[in-house]
């Protein structure tokens, strides 16, 4: 198998506060993997150095063979929580066209290739009859696929997510991660997520992780694996992490 995320020893805090620990993951071209844990333990944080964005204290980070910061551009990022404003009068095809800001040329606007791969980005997504629609005026379901076409429109090698369907009804979970499984037959994906149980459906490995990280493949997973994780009460489960019920916001 060949190999395009490698953690080796890596560890980062935020000052004198540690949040990763000594993580040790290889991340293989085809994967779907998910990522959990109890807010805090630094899924998105573990992202972030993958992508280049922050350093890590000790240990390194690898990304096709590069360095996190120059490997990034072959990853699409979607964001737990999308920077632009719902109310900004810009288009679907607008919006999916940003994804190629770090593809294509500063000035003179986008290029004939830009606004194809835009299209093909869209049609994956599933979006096409909705391009000139304001950003404004669609569902969470739309808009969450918009993000998505965004991502795709780089033509990335590996799709990351941050808890792509947050505060998205079940249905519409469920469409969105039918859609990255399609996805997945040509691109490695890693999706960080809360929910261990609906997430088993469509990943090949879960990674469990509270500042220490251990992977599981999902036919290991099992009922009262998952109970442990989420009961209501902290349990010490088979890999000796800690992991209870996420905090109320």
């Amino acid at each position: 198998m060949e190999s395009v995320i490698v953690f080796k020893n890596l560890s980062f805090s935020y000052g004198a506060f540690p949040v990763l620990e000594n993580i040790e993951l290889v991340i293989e071209k085809g994967e779907f993997i998910g990522v959990v844990g109890p807010n805090g333990g630094g899924k998105s944080t573990l992202l972030k150095i993958a992508l280049g964005l922050l350093e890590p204290n000790s240990g390194s980070v690898t990304v096709l063979g590069r360095k996190a910061s120059r490997g990034r551009d072959a990853i699409g990022y979607v964001p737990q929580r999308a920077t632009a404003v719902r109310d900004f009068p810009i288009s679907v095809e607008d919006t999916v066209l940003l994804g190629r800001l770090g593809s294509t040329r500063l000035i003179g606007g986008y290029r004939a290739d830009d606004r194809a791969a835009a299209e093909v980005a869209m049609d994956e997504a599933q979006i096409l009859d909705i391009r000139n629609r304001r950003i404004g005026t669609l569902s969470g379901g739309q808009f969450q696929r918009v993000l998505i076409a965004r991502a795709l429109a780089g033509e990335p090698q590996i799709l990351m997510f941050d808890e792509p369907t947050a505060n998205i009804d079940p249905h519409v979970e469920k469409s969105i991660f039918d859609l990255l499984r399609q996805l997945n037959k040509r691109m490695t994906i890693i999706v960080v997520s809360h929910d261990i149980g609906f997430i088993s459906q469509y990943v090949t490995r879960v990674a469990c992780l509270n500042k220490n990280l251990v992977c599981h493949k999902t036919s290991a997973l099992t009922g009262e694996t998952i109970e442990e994780i989420y009961g209501s009460d902290v349990h010490l489960i088979d890999h000796k992490h800690h992991l209870g019920p996420e905090p109320k916001s």
